[in-house]
């Protein structure tokens, strides 16, 4: 398996299981999907992060989707190859 189009995922419920900063980090994690053949959806998405200061500012980053029921495995694998802070926060079975 490997990266899909969102739309391929119609109709099916999916679970945000990372959101990747830097363009280096999505390639790590799209790395450790394809090595263990999960089938997934990268979708471009805002996110806020605050400064020293105090102050917010809007990023873009790689959001990854999979299929719900794949979620939890696919988190534990991610965190096994040292990807946590990306990590959404659901549970972790």
């Amino acid at each position: 398996m490997a990266r899909v189009a969102f739309d391929d995922f119609w109709e099916k419920e999916t679970t945000r299981i990372y959101l990747a900063a830097a363009l280096a980090e999505a390639k790590r994690v799209e790395g450790v999907l394809n090595a263990n053949g999960i089938e997934y959806a990268v979708e471009v998405e805002p996110y806020m992060s605050l400064s020293v200061f105090s102050f917010s500012s809007e990023y873009k980053g790689a959001a990854f989707y999979v299929l719900s029921g794949q979620a939890n495995f696919c988190k534990r694998v991610l965190l096994e190859a040292g990807l946590e802070l990306g990590i959404q926060e659901e549970s972790i079975e």
